[in-house]
Parts: C-alpha cells; structure tokens; sequence
C-alpha cells in the first residue's frame, strides 16, 4: 500500500480520545523515504533496498540525528480539554491555530469523568496521580461535576443571550472545555512530543491523545520510524555516566541468588548520594536496574 493510499484512507478520520475528544490526519508530507533521502542528500527512489533504508532510519534513530527527521510534517485537527491543551501547547515547535471563543461560541462539550476514574495525589510525585480514589466517593466527585458543568454553561450562555461579549462572558468556564485546533508538526518534533507525553510519567489524559496520534497516524505513515522510536526511545532505556559506574561496581559484587539486593545497590551507589535521605536520581537508578532484572524490587518499610 503505498503512502497516499494511508494518507487518504486516514484523513479526517477521527479516533477518539476521553469522552468527546478527537485527534484526525488533516495532511502529511513524506514519508520513511523522505527521511532517508535527506540522511542521503540525494532525489528519487535509487538502487538503496527497503533492508537498507531500516537500516539507515535506525541508525540515525540510535544516533539522535535529528535534521532527517524534520524533512516529513504532519498536520492534525484535535480537540482537547483546554486544561490538557496547556500541556500541549508547551512544545512550541508547532504551528497552531486554535478554536478562537472571541469570535465563536465555545463548543458545548466539557471533559466528564467516570466515577472509577477519579485518581489520589501520588505521595512522591508533587505533579503525579496515585491510586484509584474509593468507589463512593468517586460517584459523588463525577455527580458535583457534572453539576458544576451544567451551572457553567448556564451562566455563560446567559451572558451571551445579555449581549455581553464573547471575549468576556467565557471567563469562567471551566477548563474541562473542549476546545479544537490545527497542530501542524515536523515528525522530529512529533516524536519528541510523542516520547515525552506517552511516558508512564505523563498526565493520564494527554498520555491517551499521544498513543491515539502514534498508534493510529504516526505508525502507519512512517512505519520504519515508528518501529525505530519505539526501540530506542519508547522501550530504550538511557544510563548517565554516574548509573553506568554504579552498575559497573554492582557487577564487580558476588550475587546471592538472581538479583543483587537492596542493600548491594546502597552499597555502590554514587557518592553525592549516599548522604541524602531522598534522592531522585537514585530512586531513578534504581527503577532502571530493576527494569534491567539487576535488583529484586524493592521491599516497603
């Protein structure tokens, strides 16, 4: 199947995201061979196999070259919760053009959220969720939203029908609005935002609008990419110069059993941390060599 095949097949098709969300392809220009070619600085298909052309996207992937990379674009329609599309908009290598609420009504759809999806403030992470909150209290937090949803657009719409205008009246709609916008990329920064926002480590709600944009676009058109960032970026694991010396003298120690303990990796541990009582980079560090099957996981207190 060739590119503008896919290219036709998704455009403006609308895969959904939360309760009334969309992302859709509005156009794309290039493709894995547009990648290749600029890594080439060369025109037309040649005599390079498709073998040699995975190998090279790959390469180039492994080696975080990133000007190939920018040589494809690709331009979506979205709609998102204002309060998400403020994380969006942080990665300003985009050109956007937003749904405008100065000059048009704001949409009539606000994010709502399901009584089994309301999450507890994470204990360690000052900016992260925890757990489930209890059932009953989740049913009460979704009735008062909806409630609040429902006075909000009230008020708002009374304004409006009162002649106030439009640039004023929707000062306090919640940021559980919906609004839509144009969000046209070039796929180095694509992925940039793709690694960051589909991180375990990424808010819940714009987690689910980067795996609809990578598994459903972003994977089809550039399949070789694709298959190169989830590799070395999405399932890659990175080690600074301090994690590589600890592993260095965790494996210098005789292991008891499968994983080195606990208390071995406290034992080599970076000297700048042994003197505090929290340290990131040395939970960090931690999380990575249990990830590599290194230590046993970690035992509560």
């Amino acid at each position: 199947m060739t590119n503008a095949t896919i290219v036709n097949e998704l455009r403006w098709k609308k895969f959904q995201v939360l309760n009334d969300g969309f992302v859709c392809l509005v156009d794309c220009m290039g493709d894995d061979l547009a990648v290749v070619q600029a890594a080439r600085v060369s025109y037309g298909d040649g005599t390079k196999r498709v073998s040699d052309d995975r190998t090279l996207i790959r390469y180039l992937m492994r080696h975080r070259h990133t000007t190939p990379f920018e040589m494809a674009e690709i331009k979506f329609l979205v709609r998102v919760p204002m309060d998400c599309w403020r994380q969006w908009i942080r990665h300003r290598t985009a050109s956007v053009n937003e749904y405008s609420t100065r000059y048009s009504v704001a949409i009539d759809s606000t994010q709502s959220t399901a009584p089994d999806e309301w999450r507890t403030q994470a204990e360690s992470n000052r900016q992260g969720s925890g757990g489930a909150v209890p059932t009953s209290l989740g049913e009460q937090l979704s009735q008062d939203e909806h409630h609040f949803h429902v006075v909000a657009r009230q008020v708002y719409q009374k304004r409006l029908e009162a002649g106030v205008a439009r640039e004023q009246a929707r000062k306090d709609l919640p940021l559980s609005t919906y609004t839509e916008a144009y969000w046209k990329i070039d796929l180095h920064n694509l992925l940039h935002f793709l690694s960051l926002r589909m991180d375990p480590h990424a808010q819940q709600e714009i987690r689910e609008y980067s795996t609809a944009i990578g598994e459903n676009i972003v994977k089809p058109l550039f399949p070789l990419v694709w298959e190169a960032f989830t590799d070395y970026r999405l399932g890659g694991l990175f080690l600074s110069r301090l994690e590589t010396t600890v592993m260095q003298r965790l494996l210098a120690r005789p292991r008891q059993g499968a994983h080195y303990s606990q208390d071995d990796f406290l034992a080599v541990q970076d000297e700048t941390w042994r003197s505090l009582n929290r340290c990131r980079e040395r939970d960090e560090c931690r999380s990575k060599f249990e990830r590599l099957g290194l230590l046993g996981p970690a035992t509560a207190n």
